[in-house]
């Protein structure tokens, strides 16, 4: 559930880019839910009431919260303020979104996953650690590399993010990704035994749920305190590469050419479209 809990949010969040994909969000969740549980008929009626729910109340409460942040990017990209400190302001408020999400949403998803039969708890644990083990066959081709390789799948990677951010790089802002590029840390590791030790404390609950009348608030504890299980390292880590995105895009905002910001507007005002289009939309 804790996957499920993730990639609602990751849709509500990570652009929504179009109607099609907000306005059909039942399917797409049962899309991505496919590969981890099957529900019967039952479960099924039950999840729909509930996700209904869910958007009404991510219309009517969320969505504005959305559009007045987008507003005030936009007119800091406008007056040449996407400084440091206010570019991790906008971090900020982008994670508090995320988590208003995930608070909303996890006491609704463990009373659900205590009706879970066992099977679909079974085929749930076996799918999570099938992706876990992709992960870490990932992990293990990257680590087979050169440092030197991976310095420069890093750089490049930066780089595309950066472009599809604000299209074709010049030669000034290459140099500020490339002067920031070795200063970040590979949390890919530390992600992954978080993601397992995660799934092993929820894997706990489960194995006692019948017998466990608080498992509910104890999943919920689980899917709202993520901090509870990474370690103290990967939190630095995370904060430390944080810090550091801020400041190699507050360098290139400072860089930035007419064609590039102009870019870079014509997205925000699209977002702020499309969001203000869902709030219409039943």
């Amino acid at each position: 559930m804790k996957n499920l809990l993730m990639g609602l949010g990751l849709m509500f969040l990570a652009g929504c880019s179009s109607k099609l994909a907000y306005n059909n969000l039942d399917w797409l969740v049962y899309w991505y839910m496919d590969d981890y549980i099957e529900l019967n008929d039952a479960q099924e009626k039950a999840f729909d009431k509930k996700l209904s729910g869910w958007l009404d109340w991510h219309r009517s409460q969320e969505l504005q919260k959305y559009i007045e942040q987008l507003k005030t990017l936009r007119t800091d990209v406008e007056n040449d303020n996407l400084t440091e400190s206010q570019l991790l302001k906008h971090l900020s408020e982008a994670t508090d979104h995320w988590h208003r999400v995930r608070n909303k949403l996890a006491p609704q998803l463990a009373a659900m996953a205590e009706k879970l039969e066992d099977e679909q708890v079974i085929r749930l644990f076996a799918a999570l650690e099938a992706d876990n083990k992709e992960e870490e066959e990932e992990l293990q081709e990257l680590l087979e590399e050169s440092e030197e390789e991976q310095a420069k799948d890093h750089l490049e990677d930066m780089e595309e993010d950066m472009e599809e951010r604000l299209g074709d790089l010049t030669h000034e802002q290459k140099a500020i990704i490339a002067r920031f590029s070795p200063r970040f840390t590979s949390t890919h590791a530390e992600w992954l035994q978080y993601r397992r030790d995660t799934q092993q404390a929820a894997r706990k609950l489960f194995a006692t749920r019948q017998s466990n009348p608080d498992f509910v608030a104890d999943l919920t504890y689980v899917m709202t305190h993520p901090d509870e299980y990474r370690s103290e390292s990967y939190q630095q880590h995370r904060a430390q590469n944080r810090e550091l995105y801020a400041q190699m895009a507050a360098a290139i905002a400072k860089t930035l050419t007419p064609e590039q910001k102009h870019k870079l507007l014509r997205e925000i005002n699209d977002t702020i479209s499309d969001f203000e289009g869902f709030q219409q939309d039943d």
